[in-house]
This record gives structure tokens, sequence and C-alpha cells, in this order.
């Protein structure tokens, strides 16, 4: 098999991730050498490739789902968008520029040509590159600054799948006046729909199906149903809310309740996936100081914008809340910006502008922002566990007292600040560490006086490993793999019907 697919979506959240994650594990399966793509992600969610580039925290995801390790070339365009309605632009890895949504055009055809050399290489050296798009295929006013969604099917002439999510209804609609507002070109490359998250049996969609095969010559190529508590790695703050699928009742008396901070520019906030894989505990994002009155920890996540957020944080009164919790001695967790937050002062001429803003004074630390991000993967240890993790960041901790919450092999410090209760680190993924994290949720319940006893083995990669697979399951059983495969391999369906009246 040798070829090419994109996978777009009548809206965003429509489970584009989804299904490109689950062809990726499915051909996996198959002994088919299999890679994901997206040529330009807007998102907070990012993660470090192991040497050094930042992508799209999906799309590591699914590169996990195809079995190999991740690549600036699967998403050589992201979009991190922050203050003042600008964005940071990173390109094969490496941030380049910050812009607004007017001036961003101006680097459209350096970025284009980024991204098809990146596909080209990708194409060259496996036997699948699996595309993802982003939001909707017929965002009509963006249509000829397009990169990737039919602007590079053209370019690449890549066979076209359009998901939609069957949940939010309006479904058949969204699929008829996607391809209907496609120009002539753009709908030969469309070749088929699938829909997701259906609840019932499928079979009483059959005259739908077969209507909307009458109306557009295209076929319905998969219908999948829903299954709960695919959360892992989503893309953006839509997913926030998504279902976790059932708690694990708790091994002790207690269950231990995590409220995080749900910052409007959040950014990284899959660092909370792996507690909730834990058995009896209970994760909830919350915006008000009365929602973290009787939680166990509180969770002060990364964010885009440190100080914007920070001023959203005193607005709200949380600050205060904060701060009673830290006088409590009852835990609280800071994770990169959220660390920043911590600290008694941020010195920022980079990020927000701001100059010197005082922090929340909950830790002995100082933040100054520097020009360069840091983009790494460190490893070391905590309370004799490894950690591996990775580093996002243009602020650098100076630390003035407290113990350090990761060292090296000798002891010496390598991250964080931990004072009683309250914990920062700019390291993200470490609660992805199983022992690290069983120790740190012990602490927690006992700071907080619950009687919670930590699973003895629960593995995060393992329940990861198990949403990837459920997810191939997913497309084996309910997607018309023959046709897609076809696709794959024979390109765009010849001679398809124009659907009027077209852009």
């Amino acid at each position: 098999m040798n070829g090419a697919l994109l996978v777009a979506g009548t809206t965003s959240d429509a489970g584009k991730s989804v299904v490109v994650a689950g062809l990726c594990r499915r051909l996996a399966r198959e002994g088919v050498k299999v890679a994901p793509f997206k040529a330009q992600n807007m998102s907070l969610n990012s993660m470090v490739t192991a040497d050094g580039a930042e992508i799209g925290r999906a799309q590591a995801m699914q590169a996990a789902a195809a079995r190999i390790e991740p690549e600036a070339v699967m998403n050589p365009v992201l979009l991190k968008p922050g203050g003042l309605m600008s964005s940071q632009v990173v390109l094969l890895g490496k941030p380049i520029a910050e812009v607004g949504a007017l001036n961003y055009r101006d680097l459209k055809p350096r970025l284009f040509e980024a991204v098809l050399e990146s596909l080209a290489d990708l194409r060259a050296r496996y036997d699948v590159v699996v595309c993802e798009g982003a939001g909707s295929p017929t965002e009509i006013n963006l249509r000829d600054r397009d990169i990737t969604n039919m602007g590079l099917a053209r370019a690449a002439r890549l066979p076209v799948l359009v998901v939609g999510d069957i949940d939010r209804g309006g479904i058949f609609a969204s699929f008829f006046g996607t391809l209907a507002l496609l120009s002539r070109e753009d709908q030969e490359l469309v070749c088929g729909f699938v829909i997701n998250k259906f609840r019932g049996d499928a079979r009483l969609l059959d005259p739908a199906l077969t209507r909307m095969r009458e109306l557009t010559g295209r076929p319905v190529m998969g219908v999948l149903p829903f299954l709960g508590g695919l959360w892992l790695d989503v893309e953006d703050s839509l997913a926030l809310d998504a279902d976790r699928g059932t708690a694990e009742p708790p091994l002790g008396a207690d269950v231990l309740r995590v409220a995080v901070v749900r910052l409007p520019r959040i950014s990284n906030f899959t660092d909370i996936d792996a507690l909730s894989v834990e058995p009896g505990v209970v994760v909830r994002f919350v915006s008000t100081p009365g929602e973290i009155a009787d939680a166990d920890l509180v969770v002060l996540p990364g964010t885009r914008a440190t100080v914007a957020d920070l001023c959203w944080l005193r607005e709200r009164g949380l600050d205060t809340a904060l701060a009673r919790r830290a006088a409590e001695g009852r835990p609280i967790l800071g994770i990169c910006g959220g660390y920043q937050m911590l600290g008694r002062e941020i010195d920022d001429d980079v990020e927000s502008r701001a100059g010197t803003v005082s922090g929340l004074g909950l830790l002995p630390v100082r933040v100054r922002f520097a020009a360069d991000k840091t983009l790494a993967r460190p490893r070391g240890y905590a309370d004799g566990s490894p950690v591996t993790a990775y580093e996002i960041h243009h602020g650098v901790v100076d630390v003035e007292a407290g113990e350090p919450l990761f060292t090296d092999a000798d002891g010496g410090a390598l991250d964080g600040c931990r004072v009683g209760a309250i914990t920062g680190t700019l390291w993200h993924g470490a609660l992805e560490n199983d022992a690290f994290r069983r120790t740190f949720l012990s602490r927690t319940a006992a700071y907080s006086g619950r009687r919670f006893t930590v699973s003895p083995n629960t593995s995060f990669e393992a329940a990861r490993q198990s949403r990837l697979d459920a997810l191939g399951d997913l497309i084996a059983d309910h997607l018309d793999n023959a046709a897609v495969d076809h696709l794959i391999t024979r390109g765009p369906t010849p001679a398809l019907p124009f659907v009027p009246p077209g852009a």
C-alpha cells in the first residue's frame, strides 16, 4: 500500500483527530508503515519531540497510534494563540514570529512551501500518510489562503473524507452544505463522508445514507458509534468538558477531588490526564473561588499568557482563595505558567511586555522571561524514582528557597520547588510517570487528611494504549476500510458529480 488521504471535518472537534488516530492504529496493526500529518494546527496543547521540536499534542498521540516517534514534519505549522488577538507561529518545531490574523497572510507562502516539503518527506519514507484538516474545509473567507484543508488536498492531489458529529445534530445538512460550498475543483477530491458519535442502531440511518448518495454521488463510508472515555491528548479547549468515561471507584475510604483552574488561555491541560486514570481521583475544571473550596488538590495548569491569566485570577478572587488554601496547608500544584504565577515576582518583557508584575507569592521563586523559548525533554528523579518530561516555556525560574521537586542522580536540583503542600514545576508530563504520580497523590492525600489509597498498578501508558486500541477497533469495525484503502492507493474517485452552487 502506498498513498495518502486527508480527513476533513464539518466543524472543529467533529472527530478528525479520532479518525486519523484510529486509521493509524488500524494500519499499523496490519503491518503498514503509516504516519500522521497535520499541515497547520492551532492549539495550546503541544509537546516536544526527541530532537527538541514543538508540535501539536494530537499529532504526537497519532504518532503513538502509528507506533512511531513523532517528528516536526508531522505538524510543520503550529499556531499558539496568545493575548491581543495574536498567535505565536511555530515552524518545523521552532517559534519564528508573533503575528495577528492579517499579517499572518504574509507568511503563508513560506509556510505552504514548508508544508508541501514536509508532506513529500513523509510520503517518501512511509507507505501511507494520513492527513488531518483543521476546522472546516468550507471556511470560504479563508479559502484563497488555505494550506491545511482543500488547499493542501489540491496541491497534493489527496482524496478527502469529511467527518461530521451526529451528536450535534444537522449532520446531513452539514455534509451537503460543506460539499455545495466548495468549488468544482475542490469537490472533485471529496470522495465520501463519515458519521461520528452515533447512538443507536445504525440501520435507522439507511434511508438518509441512500439519499445522501443520490444527492451528492458520494457514499457515507462509515457510521462510528459513540464511544465514551476517548479523551487522551485532546487538541483544544473545546474538549475540556469531554466525556472522560466512568471513574474507577476508590481503593480506600475516600476519593481525592482535584480542581483544575480553567484559565482563559489554558495550555497543555493534557498534564491532568494521568490523574484521571487513577481509581478514586475525581478531576474537574473550575473557574470560581467557591469551586476550589472543597478540593483536595488545586492545579494551576499551563497558560500561553501567564501575566494576562494571572490578572484574570485576581479579577475573579481566585488569588485570595489560593492564598487561604496555602495558609491552611492545603495542596496546590502549579505547572509551567501556573508555577510561574505562584512565585513572588514575574519580569516579562517578552510575552505580555508588562514589565515586573507581582506573583501570588506562594512559592519563593522569581520569574524572568527570556526571548528564546526553552524546548527540552528532561530526565531526572523524584523521591528516588526516574521521571521523564518535556519543557515548553519562555519563563526562567530562579528558586530562592524550598526544596527541588526533581533532581539529578546525585541529588542536584534540576527543576521545581516545594514548600509544604505547595508545589511547582516547569516540567510537563511528569504525572505520566507512574511512580512519581503515586508518591505525589499519597502526599496530597496526607496533607488533605483523606483516607485515599493509591492504586499500586495503574499504568498511564497502558491506559493510553488501551484507548488507541479502542480507536483502532472503532475504525476496523465500523468504517468501509476496503473503500478507504482504495482511495489511499488509487487517489480520488474519478468523475464525481458537481453539487451546485459551488464557491
